[in-house]
């Protein structure tokens, strides 16, 4: 009976030998795919005997089993993540494994760029590939009560930065995190205020960082142009900023700001109106944030783009007509006698 039990273990233990090697032979073989790109969507919580069914589903010549099994005996199988995957030859079953344990996903990205308005962050939405477009019939009022935020205004409330996805993401679960980070930098600039500024709460900092936004020309100006702003606050003068006419204007604006549209009364009218408008008019970077919160010291109330990018800052009234009159109008006497 010893020399039985003996035998019989060494013939489990050749055996097994033998279905290890068999298998490791097996990892490393291609396997053959129906179509020269097949793409894998595994979502949170599903299974390993699901994911190995989802794969073989997908269009990966495998047998559901033999690949489950084997993904249990790697000692990797607690490791596989949720994601969009694209699988292309050659892949074998160990490149398989080592690509969900990786969470090795083919992402793709959209790009928010700061000073947009939420209009056109939702259409750079739309016009991305591979999205789920499940707000697209949505108004924005509705996509703001999706995300929580009931009777909050979109404009502004997202951070323009640069976001990847897998495939068959939806725009609702890109749009929530550009919302949070928005919540965040806004947070961190809201610390981060002057004691001198006048900015009551933190959706002034995001109206102010916005106005700024579309105001400048070169980076180092930011923190002069909130300073004007801050200024004019300050004593009661309007804030007179071009950017809130036209944003109030909508489709109305045809690229061409008359005067007649400075003295046309509406709710972003900062020429009309005093104070803050109601809403952001873009959405601001870090940049701008930071200088909402930390204006430049100075006494300025006026400013006017030089041509180049840049800014004059001017204290009075009488300078700044100055100003206007060496980089505005000479440039316009200028470009009519060139024609």
């Amino acid at each position: 009976m010893k020399k039985f039990l003996k035998r019989l273990i060494a013939l489990s233990v050749v055996s097994m030998g033998l279905a290890i090697g068999a298998i490791g032979l097996w990892a490393t073989q291609p396997l053959a795919l129906k179509s020269q790109v097949v793409d894998v969507s595994i979502e949170p919580g599903t299974s390993v005997r699901a994911i190995s069914q989802l794969v073989s589903n997908a269009g990966v010549d495998v047998s559901p089993t033999i690949l489950y099994y084997f993904f249990k005996l790697s000692g990797q199988s607690r490791q596989l993540r949720a994601g969009s995957y694209e699988l292309t030859l050659p892949i074998s079953p160990w490149d398989l494994l080592q690509k969900l344990a990786r969470g090795d996903e083919n992402l793709k990205a959209v790009t928010l760029i700061e000073g947009w308005t939420f209009k056109q962050w939702r259409q750079a939405l739309n016009q991305s590939e591979f999205i789920k477009h499940d707000t697209k019939p949505l108004s924005d009022t509705e996509i703001m009560a999706l995300l929580g935020r009931t009777d909050v205004p979109a404009e502004g409330r997202f951070y323009p930065d640069t976001y990847t996805y897998g495939k068959g993401t939806s725009d609702k679960e890109i749009l929530r995190r550009s919302l949070k980070a928005m919540d965040q930098k806004l947070a961190d600039a809201w610390k981060q205020k002057d004691a001198n500024s006048v900015l009551k709460d933190p959706y002034d900092v995001l109206i102010l960082a916005s106005i700024i936004e579309k105001e400048t020309g070169k980076a180092s100006d930011r923190f002069f142009i909130s300073s004007v702003f801050h200024n004019r606050l300050k004593i009661d003068m309007p804030l007179q900023t071009d950017p809130t006419v036209i944003y109030g204007m909508g489709d109305a604006f045809d690229g061409n700001l008359r005067r007649i549209d400075l003295r046309t009364d509406h709710p972003w009218n900062t020429y009309t109106r005093k104070g803050m408008p109601p809403t952001p008019i873009a959405m601001p970077g870090k940049e701008s944030l930071m200088a909402a919160v930390q204006p430049a010291t100075s006494k300025s109330l006026y400013f006017v783009a030089r041509g180049d990018g840049s800014s004059q800052f001017s204290d009075n009234l009488e300078d700044h007509n100055a100003a206007v009159q060496r980089f505005i109008l000479n440039k316009n006497k200028t470009s009519t006698s060139q024609k």
